[in-house]
Order: C-alpha cells, then structure tokens, then sequence
C-alpha cells in the first residue's frame, strides 16, 4: 500500500534531548537507546469505519516519537500495517450489504487524507494483511513444524497458537490468566472454541467457510488470524528486537502479548521489541467512545465542519498520551484559541529569546511526551511576546520551526 503524503519535519537548532519512554513489559519509563536508525511499529487500522479521535490520538503519540528521534539525528523506519481482512469488516460490510474490499479501500483512502491534514509523518511501509498473506502462510508452516501451533481437527480445521509455546507468554501485560480469558472474549479472542487445548490458544489461520472470502495455500485455503499479521510484518521488516512497538492501550492484550510471543516463536529470541508503548483512550463527555455507543467523534466530520486540523492536534496534546481522557467541545476550543495566539505571536517582527523555550519543548518531549507542559511552554512565549516582551528578530521564526518539527503544528 501507499502511505500519505510525505511532511518536511525542519531541523532545530540547539542541543536535542534523547528520548525516554514508559515501557507496558517493564512497568517503568526508561531511555530508548536506538542505533543510526530508530525502528518503530504502530498498529494500524481496521478500515471498517473512518479515523475518530482515538485513533488520531494514538498515531499523533507515536508521531511525537517519531519527531523526537528524528531531532535526535536518527533516521527511522516506520512501519504500519492495516488489517484489510478481519472479522469486524466483514461484518460491517455484510450489515452495510457492501463489498468488503470496496469497503476497506474507501476508509484506509479516508485514514490516509485524515493523517496527512493532522501533519503525521508517514511510515516507511504501510502494510496491508492482504498483500502480506504469502508472508503469513509460511510463518504458520514454520510454526506447525516447530510444535508451537496445530490443528483443530473437526470440519474447520483452523490452525492455533500453543499460547505458552514461549514459555514467557504474559510478561508484557503482566495479566493474570482470569483477566485473559475476559479480555480476550472481548477483544477477538475465542476461549469457548471448541476442540482448542487451551481457552488462551490463539487462531492463526481460519479454515475457508461459505460465504467468507479465503486464499488457497499449502495451509489449505483460509484467512489470517489477527495477531500474526502483526508480527510477520514487523518482523520482515525491521527484524527482531525493534525500538517502539505502539498502539492504543487496548491492544496490550491479545493483540500486542500474542504478536510477540508469535514473533519469539518464529525466531527462537526474545525480545519481539525493546520497548512496548500504549497510549490511553479517548472518550466523549465522561463517557467511552465506542461503536456500540454510536458516539465516535471522526476526524474528517471536524474537517468537514472546516474545523482547523492544527486545533484538532492541539486539543488532542493537551493531556498526556498514557492518560484516558475525555473529549469535550470545550478542549477542541481551547486548542483553536492557543492555534490563533501562537500564530499572532509567531507573525511579530521580534519576541523574547525563544532558546529557553525551544529547551524547554525539547526537555518535556524527551520526558515520556510530556505535551501538557510543552505547550504551556509555548504559551508562556507566546503571552511574552504578544505583551510586547523581547526584541530578538529571530525568535518567533525559532519558535515556528521548533513548532513544527517537534509538535508537528503549522503556524
């Protein structure tokens, strides 16, 4: 697939400030120490349904990563998968009476034009799980010959995962196996198949069934199950041991604890990625943004409603990644409001020495993305300068491009 386009992140000047990040396995914040090329993966969308505000929140986190590394001198390779084939799509499309792959090109056409407006810089690959079949068919074979998968003998022989075919399954989320088996039920998972030798064995490949769309292997024609698609593409491209697995913190488990125990399982090493990086939820008014709630808020409805996508970015980094948090009419105001006040300070001829400020952006980012404060950062520039303070010619181009480059918003 074709990411969006590209976004021209500005080199800053002045000493950068190397990244720290809360690692989910360790339970702790510690420095990300990458080689001349950062590597990163980011769970992608189901394209089932267009970008809301989770979502945007989530790929804004690891764009913020992303930057930071990049003001760091590193070259990073990103990369990003979406899940074209899955049960939830399928479903909408047969609610929808639409062509599932009709269906999965009309949203991941719409994520697309929402991640180029919200200035996320694209990733390296983007990744469908179709195209990626090939890959994850031979890694099931490997998997079966290793004894870490088998075979569901009924009239589905679906292919599973032996959950402790590692023997460190569980060392990510650190869950015991009660909550498991919940979230697992809720998240994708199966624990009442019948035939499995374990509630927590993971499908890796769904047997053809009437009227589900399958691809004819050496497996026997089928479907890639969720998790591995996952690890075969991260794998395959940035190798074992990789800097930042990402994504909302629904997936720390199934999805993120099984694609690492798959990707281990394959390669006989561990870790799957050094550091596993989960940002928090995004819900509406107090209450959890959900589909089953029919209050999704979409990032294209607010560009619709010619809502500044540089607002939209400021409202969602005014609280810290990690943290759920609520979306209100109010936040989105307060990030318009803070959009027009740096960008009439950025406009003036002169402001106060923006080289404190620009230090202090870097020393909060650097912290776990410490946004709140960073803004506030900004701000208090910005209040300086519309006051009449300073009389440097060269700061407020130092705090646009600082802008920019660190907090990936236009001014």
């Amino acid at each position: 697939m074709q990411p969006w386009s590209s976004v021209p992140v500005p080199q800053v000047p002045g000493q950068p400030r190397p990244l720290h990040l809360f690692d989910t396995a360790a339970g702790e914040i510690r420095p990300t120490e990458p080689g001349a090329v950062a590597r990163m993966y980011v769970c992608g969308i189901t394209p089932y349904d267009a970008t809301h505000l989770g979502h945007a929140a989530t790929y804004l986190a690891f764009d913020l990563i992303h930057r930071v590394w990049l003001d760091n001198g590193h070259q990073v390779h990103y990369v990003q998968n979406v899940t074209d084939i899955d049960d939830p799509l399928l479903e909408r499309a047969n609610r929808d009476n639409e062509d599932w792959i009709v269906l999965a090109m009309r949203e991941t056409a719409l994520f697309r034009e929402d991640m180029e407006a919200l200035r996320v810089v694209p990733p390296t690959d983007f990744v469908g799980a179709v195209e990626a079949i090939p890959e994850i068919v031979e890694a099931v074979g490997k998997l079966l010959s290793s004894g870490a998968a088998y075979r569901v003998d009924d009239e589905h022989p679906d292919i599973y995962f032996r959950h402790q075919a590692t023997g460190r399954f569980g060392y990510e989320s650190h869950y015991d196996e009660a909550t498991m088996r919940a979230l697992f039920a809720q998240r994708g998972g199966d624990p009442d198949r019948e035939g499995k030798e374990h509630p927590l064995d993971a499908l890796l490949w769904r047997a053809a069934r009437d009227g589900e769309p399958s691809w004819d292997s050496e497996l026997g024609a089928g479907r890639p199950g969720w998790h591995l698609e996952c690890s075969v593409i991260a794998l395959n491209r940035l190798g074992l041991g990789f800097d930042v697995q990402g994504g909302g913190s629904d997936l720390i488990f199934p999805h993120h604890e099984f694609s690492a125990a798959h990707a281990e399982s394959l390669t006989g090493e561990h870790p799957f990625a050094k550091h596993y990086v989960h940002a928090g939820m995004i819900g509406l008014d107090g209450e959890k943004m959900s589909k089953s709630r029919g209050n999704l808020v979409f990032v294209s409805r607010l560009r619709g409603d010619r809502v500044d996508p540089m607002a939209i970015r400021l409202a969602l980094l005014d609280g810290h990644y990690r943290t759920d948090r609520s979306w209100t009419a109010d936040l989105l105001t307060g990030g318009a409001a803070r959009l027009a006040r740096w960008r009439e300070a950025v406009a003036r001829d002169a402001g106060p020495a923006a080289e404190p400020t620009v230090q202090r952006l870097r020393e909060r980012l650097s912290d776990d993305l410490d946004t709140q404060q960073a803004l506030r950062a900004v701000d208090e520039w910005a209040d300086a300068a519309l006051a009449g303070g300073g009389d440097d010619p060269a700061a407020p181009t130092l705090i646009r491009t600082a802008v920019d480059a660190l907090l990936g918003v236009e001014l």
